[in-house]
């Protein structure tokens, strides 16, 4: 599938590629036939197929013309049902007064159907009112003596069968209309979902790899006159944590980015110890917990924890005070996944919330946290905790498919 890339870094497929089979006039397309075409070859063999039973050759100049002026109509059926439908209707009714019968008075019946197929329903009902006086009036003329009603109910029937198949297929496209829309906003959805889904990841990768490589270069910068051996650590790893950053980007945008990267594995729980690691490399301590076995834990909801614990111990590293300690604890269960990242510093003890963690709560990042816990029907709380930290507690409900 081709893609195309725009400033929002969102994977945009092409409309036709969202909906592949929403291509319009795909007959006129594939056979190079206009529609007015055919109906000008169906209106032709009409012609011809209407000249011999009713004797129209034999009839004169005056049976030709009512022939034509019957049939030709018929070749705009589709451009203008309801123009048309009048025209062969007053077309007939001449002929009725001249007391001409012609084969050719099935173009009636044809443009009733072409009404009821192309029209509201209330124009279906005019023009089958319309063709039925016409039935009324054509049996009281030609009808065989005594058989006026018979002939009435019979023709009535075809007027009747003419006007209904015209809605049925008018109903019938109303319907196809109706799937391919709701095809359509699937796609949409789908797409939009995709779009979310791609910016939370975004938004995760270059927050928490930026936030670790700042402080990275601010100890380097701080250390590097007396300790030039720790400012060359520190330098080393914001070289593997821009790579790791690289990788993520390539995953995550594996179409955008090609490399070797893009075909591993999307984190999950058993590299929660390595980003602890990457997290204390920064400055700040963290101590992590793990219980449970990961192995029956769905590979999406496992990158789901693996980002809530990322952007939880990012928003630590971004806006905690000095003497922080955070603390996260991963608990696994056959039916859920419970996550708890506490953050203390050695100075709380009911004091008050630093202000960057209350304004941390609207942030972007734990709004991206709160959609992928309801994606598992999930319940997250972030906030201080009594003693003066802050707290993210998240549950998923692993029973529950996103």
């Amino acid at each position: 599938m081709m893609v195309r890339y725009d400033r929002r870094l969102t994977l945009l497929p092409k409309e036709e590629e969202v909906c592949p089979c929403r291509s319009t006039n795909v007959g006129r397309m594939t056979t190079g036939i206009r529609p007015w075409m055919l109906d000008a070859l169906a209106a032709a063999a009409l012609f011809v197929l209407t000249l011999g039973p009713g004797q129209v050759l034999r009839g004169g100049p005056e049976f030709i013309l009512f022939q034509v002026a019957l049939l030709l109509p018929l070749v705009w059926r589709r451009a203008a049902p309801e123009p048309v439908f009048a025209v062969i209707s007053g077309v007939a009714l001449a002929q009725w007064m001249r007391g001409i019968q012609l084969p050719a008075d099935v173009a009636l019946l044809v443009a009733l159907y072409t009404v009821g197929a192309h029209a509201p329903w209330r124009h279906t009902l005019v023009a089958a009112a319309v063709t039925e006086a016409g039935v009324v009036l054509a049996s009281a003329r030609w009808a065989p003596e005594g058989q006026f009603v018979l002939s009435v109910v019979a023709l009535s029937v075809t007027v009747a069968a003419a006007a209904l198949s015209g809605t049925a297929m008018r109903a019938r496209r109303a319907y196809v209309a109706a799937l391919e829309g709701d095809r359509d906003r699937r796609a949409r959805l789908a797409l939009a979902e995709e779009r979310a889904r791609t910016a939370r990841e975004v938004h995760d990768i270059v927050t928490h790899n930026l936030s670790v490589m700042i402080a990275l270069a601010d100890s380097a910068s701080y250390v590097r006159e007396h300790s030039p051996g720790r400012a060359a650590a520190a330098l080393e790893q914001i070289s593997r944590t821009g790579r790791l950053a690289l990788a993520d980007m390539q995953r995550t945008l594996p179409a955008l980015r090609p490399g070797p990267g893009s075909g591993d594995p999307a984190p999950g729980i058993a590299q929660l110890p390595g980003l602890a690691e990457q997290v204390r490399a920064a400055g700040l301590p963290v101590d992590l917990s793990l219980d449970g076995d990961p192995a029956p834990v769905p590979a999406l909801a496992q990158l789901t924890v693996y980002r809530i614990v990322q952007e939880a111990l990012t928003n630590a590293l971004r806006h905690a005070p000095p003497g922080t300690r955070v603390h996260a604890d991963v608990r696994l269960s056959p039916k859920a996944a419970v996550i708890e990242v506490t953050s203390r510093t050695r100075t709380t003890g009911g004091g008050d919330v630093p202000p960057e963690h209350v304004a941390a709560h609207g942030g972007n990042g734990l709004r991206a946290m709160r959609e992928r816990v309801a994606a598992y029907g999930g319940s997250l709380r972030a906030g201080p905790t009594p003693d003066g930290g802050w707290e993210v507690i998240a549950r998923l409900d692993l029973a529950h498919t996103p």
